[in-house]
């Protein structure tokens, strides 16, 4: 039997007067005494089947419909200005039921949170504003990259297991190999590093990151997608900061263009598209800012970022906002420290509405400064072997960023927890589904 070619729902509006198969779920069943009403959706939309009582199998194969029971249906396309669906219905000859779904559904509009995560799949495919999020994630990744590429990257990828970790012993996760011990990868920070002293000139990747860190936050994960990016011979950490401020710019853009309409019907945002450059403050005009009376605090708290961002966005109508020259005594030891300022690094997060999304650094090169700073934090040269050898026969100024995509996406979307901007959510508490 040859199979008509399916088309999809958003489509049906050109086929008026043709037949056509449709394949979806079955949504909504309104099994009446002289006709049969079925919506079926698919991933674009949903249309109303119409089908009067002639007890024959066609009858009988909607009977035993269930919601979300997974069904091709061909038949032809009617226009009726009475369906509150797009004035079209889908008058069918045949109903194939490819999959029964049992019933009750486990979830339905009431479920909370943990419930919908429970049962992510049904989730995902019953609400198009949480398919909305990853239709978004496509064009951002899609964005960055052609940004990357167009700006001189090549993209890399680089391993997740490592012998050591990649900063320090804590927050990582220990697995077994082979008789060792490995670790997750907490970042590619090292492996970006050595693609650089490999003479790769500018690093790209998106790649899964590992944090063993028993955060229960709304903006905290165990596992999720990084977007990293290293450039050689920088002049200094600004070259960075200008790098992401335009690729964030044209990302947004690509993100309004694509999907700025569907963003404000599902999520009631308005994507903005940023000018560049973006506000800079230096850490210790942003703990001014945010009040911090404790001459001892060296670095920002969630309340102290928002606090930050709401001064930046009254003065200057920036959502965005850089917070500079962090002390080095709360950033990584490759952190690069300016000459005569040994207490500040040349680091920086990127604040977006609040939430930190970004952390870069121009990265100190040389070999005998980086072994003194790693000394000076206690860490002991002999684990970080091959990650120092990098140092040794020649490495130009370079420096980069890492950025949370779910983060990004959370902020993007006004999401109230990174468990809504990521499909398959890891945390402390949870490793299922």
């Amino acid at each position: 039997m040859i199979r008509t070619p399916r088309t999809l729902v958003a489509d049906l509006h050109s086929h008026v007067g043709e037949t056509v198969s449709i394949a979806g779920w079955a949504q909504t069943l309104r099994l009446q005494r002289a006709v049969q009403f079925v919506i079926v959706r698919d991933h674009t939309g949903a249309v109303q089947i119409t089908h009067r009582r002639d007890g024959t199998a066609l009858e009988e194969s909607l009977e035993g419909l269930s919601v979300e029971s997974a069904v091709r249906v061909t038949g032809r396309v009617v226009a009726n200005p009475v369906v509150a669906l797009g004035g079209i219905e889908l008058i069918p000859d045949q109903v194939t039921v490819e999959s029964h779904a049992e019933a009750p559904l486990p979830i339905d509009a009431n479920t909370g949170q943990e419930g919908r995560l429970d049962w992510r799949f049904l989730d995902v495919r019953r609400r198009p504003a949480a398919r909305l999020v990853f239709e978004v994630q496509t064009t951002v990744e899609r964005a960055m990259r052609a940004f990357a590429d167009g700006h001189g990257c090549t993209e890399m990828h680089t391993p997740k297991l490592m012998g050591t970790a990649s900063e320090s012993g804590a927050e990582v996760f220990e697995v077994g190999y082979f008789g060792r011990t490995a670790y997750l990868a907490q970042s590619p920070q090292f492996y970006k590093q050595a693609a650089i002293a490999a003479g790769v000139d500018r690093v790209f990747e998106v790649g899964p990151v590992f944090r063993a860190e028993p955060s229960f936050t709304a903006r905290h994960a165990t596992e999720f997608t990084g977007v990293d990016v290293e450039l050689a011979w920088i002049d200094g950490v600004e070259d960075v900061m200008d790098f992401e401020e335009r690729m964030l710019a044209h990302v947004l853009a690509e993100v309004a263009a694509a999907h700025g309409p569907a963003i404000k019907a599902h999520f009631g945002v308005d994507v903005v598209v940023p000018s560049a450059p973006f506000p800079r403050i230096t850490m210790a005009e942003a703990l001014r800012i945010a009040g911090a009376g404790d001459s001892s605090r060296d670095d920002l708290d969630p309340a102290g970022e928002r606090a930050v961002a709401a001064w930046v966005r009254e003065r200057t109508g920036h959502e965005f906002a850089f917070v500079t020259e962090y002390p080095a005594s709360v950033r990584p030891f490759y952190h690069l420290r300016p000459a005569g300022q040994t207490q500040l690094t040349a680091s920086f997060d990127l604040l977006w509405k609040g939430l930190e999304i970004t952390t870069g650094a121009q990265r100190e090169h040389r070999y005998d400064v980086l072994v003194a700073q790693a000394a000076e934090k206690g860490l002991s040269p002999e684990p970080m072997r091959d990650y120092l050898n990098n140092f040794r026969y020649g490495c130009p100024p370079h420096g980069g960023f890492g950025l949370g995509l779910g983060r990004l996406l959370m902020t993007l979307l006004g999401l109230d927890s990174i468990r809504d901007a990521t499909f398959l959510f890891r945390g402390p508490s949870r490793l299922t589904p």
